[in-house]
């Protein structure tokens, strides 16, 4: 890897406007790659450096979001790995459900673009996650990560699912539709998600195809992408699904470190709580009090003790 793709890769773009930004974007893939606009709400960025390729699904706003850099999540990659990175990039949640990003990956197989690469992963979560699943099958052999993905909005299908209601127009029905079929070229798909979300878990259920591994998550609520990266583990579930080392055993290796995640902590004494579990909230409360610095979970397992001296339940042993 070139040392000047790797400095003009680390600058921060965190300050500017939407327009000045996505110009920025367009000189820095312009130099390390290609920069193609797609329309009014999408444009691409490809930064070519290794054999493996990222093929990354995001949003304007999630980037801003989710970078303090403001830069897409594939850059860490180039950064760090050598990778190649071709980036899609919307205004919002669109799906990617217009015929300009069709025209682009027809054009892209055409060219057998994606056959110049020995790995091609492709990741997103949520509607871009949808995307992730859907536009795979353009590169046959791919694994996908995809992170709480619709199978699809198509209201014949899933009338069930009543949060994207103003987006219920876009057609899921025509070329690259419905996400669960598309995924029977890939090599292998992963599917992250919470099962207590329940909308997210019963799209889930539609990805089940033989190469597709659910990997179910529970009390990470409906921010998962989120969590895996403050948990520090989302890059590494890529890395290995770049290296085709990623399989259940590994990811759930991995996803020890919910442990120390505070968000999760909360989600699991919240529902323990909902339960009417002291017990259990007890054992919980202890465990955290004693590895970090918790000030809910000591005075929750204070109130819990003074419950137990009440007589409502049997405190559990001291370990």
């Amino acid at each position: 890897m070139q040392q000047d793709t790797l400095d003009t890769l680390d600058e921060d773009l965190s300050g500017l406007k939407p327009a000045q930004w996505q110009e920025r974007m367009a000189a820095l893939a312009e130099e390390n790659g290609m920069y193609q606009s797609l329309g009014a709400n999408h444009f691409a960025t490809f930064i070519d450096q290794g054999n493996t390729l990222l093929v990354s699904f995001e949003t304007r706003q999630g980037i801003h979001n989710l970078s303090e850099q403001a830069q897409p999540l594939g850059f860490d990659l180039v950064r760090n790995l050598g990778w190649s990175h071709l980036c899609l990039v919307s205004n919002g949640d669109t799906w990617f459900r217009e015929e300009t990003i069709y025209g682009f990956f027809d054009q892209l197989i055409d060219d057998g673009f994606f056959d110049e690469f020995d790995k091609v992963v492709f990741y997103g979560a949520g509607p871009c996650g949808y995307a992730a699943a859907a536009f795979s099958v353009a590169a046959p052999g791919a694994t996908v990560v995809a992170i709480q993905p619709q199978a699809t909005l198509d209201p014949q299908l899933t009338n069930w699912d009543d949060r994207f209601s103003e987006q219920r127009g876009l057609d899921f029905t025509s070329r690259y539709g419905y996400a669960p079929d598309m995924l029977d070229a890939a090599q292998d798909a992963f599917v992250l998600f919470d099962p207590q979300e329940h909308l997210d878990a019963m799209h889930a259920a539609l990805f089940a195809r033989k190469a597709v591994t659910r990997l179910p998550m529970a009390h990470l609520g409906g921010t998962v992408q989120t969590r895996l990266i403050e948990m520090d583990i989302l890059y590494h579930v890529i890395a290995l699904a770049g290296a085709g080392r990623l399989t259940r055993q590994r990811f759930y290796k991995l996803y020890r470190a919910r442990r120390n995640n505070a968000p999760y902590l909360r989600h699991l004494l919240a529902r323990l709580d909902r339960e009417d579990r002291p017990y259990l909230m007890t054992l919980l409360c202890r465990n955290v009090a004693q590895r970090m610095r918790a000030p809910r979970f000591r005075r929750r397992l204070q109130q819990l003790e003074k419950r137990a001296e009440a007589g409502e339940f049997h405190l559990p042993p001291a370990a």
